[in-house]
């Protein structure tokens, strides 16, 4: 089912004129455990920390250095633990979430006896009353009455997995009542919360560093990508339709929109021309341009930050997946809701946690003067509308940065390969075994299917 899929992509992982600001990403340049489901948190080297990263996640979540990075290795620990335990508990599964500076992972489920289960590999157990697929049945109905017919003074919908709840952000529970009668939706599993939200896409028309759509309207890149041996970049499905044409922040020649989707989702991406290189490299602002290792989707409560050309780098929590939101353009879904701040010449770039990349900008509301909350479109669902493969520092194609000091040995063959985004269900075989994918995505070095089995399953 769609919800399914939605689910473990995070997991892992428009007809309107718009014209967006310009947003780069920085993060970690270090690579994760070759296994995250190893059952102490892998360390992140103090060289491979972006010090724009560090500087935001002091400022915004009160962590020094050290702690920074100890949060980090926990998160990526806690989301390859919490996709293991959503396959091995199936239908009970009721969501997973981590909190504290330390990211204590807690996993839901609605039959306590797998709480022996969840405890024993290294969670806080939690019984509730209804598992996240008939939670997210009840998303589906709002997300099929919202495509009939946008609500007016509906703004936001989510599964709120602490809550064990359906919440929908409304102007008056009166909006929201009727929402959720237009839906037919069970409204005994869903909260009406006021909200004075009003959510837009951050549009700006002021020049910058970053690209322009038909000579006008401003958008940032948000991650490199290759399709085949076309090269290109992702960004937000409202920075321009298919045929759109791009110049960069030189205002030369660059490239065209080759896919699009805005209402509905929000992604796109443009195919470049030869004379733009893709790097597995972000933008660091004058501190260093970040190298992104991978794109495994963190969890509920896990850091997350945003680099942008309008307001810089800010970092906060990822609060809800796979939320719905209406802009005045119509609504979208499947995007992340988080607590980082933005503002208008933010959209289309990047957000990363640690060096896995999470996603591009959407749109939101507030500001990073009072505060608010942005949403952005998870990057692997995008890689995988288009059959596109992240710029990773495990691509192929990247030349080395130095030169071995042994010859490298021969691979155990196969056709899985470093650099690849796998969706959940794909199959590859590797040292002569098949293998399926339980987690989508973007295969770094050392992940090989033998030796992360949060990732991979034999056949």
């Amino acid at each position: 089912m769609e919800r399914t899929t939605l689910r473990r992509r995070a997991l892992a992982a428009g007809t309107a004129t718009v014209a967006v600001g310009a947003l780069a990403l920085a993060g970690l340049t270090g690579v994760a455990s070759a296994d995250p489901a190893d059952s102490a948190a892998a360390p992140v080297s103090a060289d491979s920390l972006s010090p724009g990263l560090l500087a935001a996640m002091e400022r915004d979540l009160g962590l020094d250095a050290d702690d920074a990075r100890s949060r980090i290795a926990n998160e990526y620990r806690a989301a390859a633990v919490a996709a293991g335990l959503e396959k091995s508990l199936g239908a009970d599964f009721a969501g997973a979430r981590v909190s504290g500076e330390k990211a204590t992972l807690t996993v839901s489920t609605t039959d306590a006896s797998h709480a022996a289960r969840i405890t024993g590999a290294g969670a806080k157990a939690e019984v509730v009353a209804h598992s996240l697929d008939r939670l997210e049945g009840v998303k589906e109905s709002l997300d099929r009455a919202a495509q009939r017919k946008a609500p007016k003074g509906v703004p936001v919908w989510y599964v709120d997995v602490e809550a064990n709840r359906v919440v929908v952000n409304a102007a008056s529970t009166a909006a929201g009542t009727a929402f959720l009668k237009a839906a037919g939706a069970d409204s005994s599993l869903v909260t009406v919360a006021r909200s004075a939200e009003k959510p837009r896409t951050f549009a700006d028309l002021r020049g910058g560093d970053a690209y322009y759509m038909n000579g006008s309207g401003r958008c940032s890149i948000g991650f490199s990508v290759k399709r085949g041996t076309q090269n290109g970049f992702a960004t937000a499905g409202h920075c321009g339709r298919v045929g759109t044409t791009t110049n960069g922040f030189n205002q030369q020649a660059q490239g065209t929109f080759q896919g699009s989707t805005f209402p509905g989702r929000d992604y796109a991406w443009v195919a470049t021309n030869a004379n733009w290189t893709p790097r597995p490299t972000v933008n660091g602002y004058g501190r260093g341009d970040v190298t992104v290792a991978g794109s495994t989707a963190s969890v509920v409560g896990a850091s997350v930050c945003r680099s942008g050309s309008t307001t810089g780098w800010h970092c906060g929590t990822i609060q809800q997946l796979n939320t719905s939101v209406t802009y005045p353009e119509g609504t979208i879904s499947g995007v992340t809701r988080t607590s980082v701040c933005a503002e208008p010449g933010d959209s289309g770039g990047s957000y990363i946690s640690g060096n896995q990349a999470q996603g591009v900008t959407s749109g939101g509301s507030g500001n990073c003067s009072s505060g608010g909350t942005t949403y952005f479109q998870p990057l692997n669902p995008l890689l995988q509308a288009y059959g596109l493969t992240l710029v990773t520092s495990g691509t192929p194609t990247d030349p080395p940065t130095t030169p071995p000091t042994d010859p490298p040995t021969d691979p155990p063959g196969g056709t899985w390969a470093a650099g690849t985004a796998y969706a959940a269900g794909a199959t590859v075989t590797y040292g002569g075994a098949t293998y399926r994918c339980l987690q989508a995505h973007t295969a770094q070095p050392g992940w090989t299917p033998a030796a992360v089995p949060a990732l991979w399953q034999r056949i």
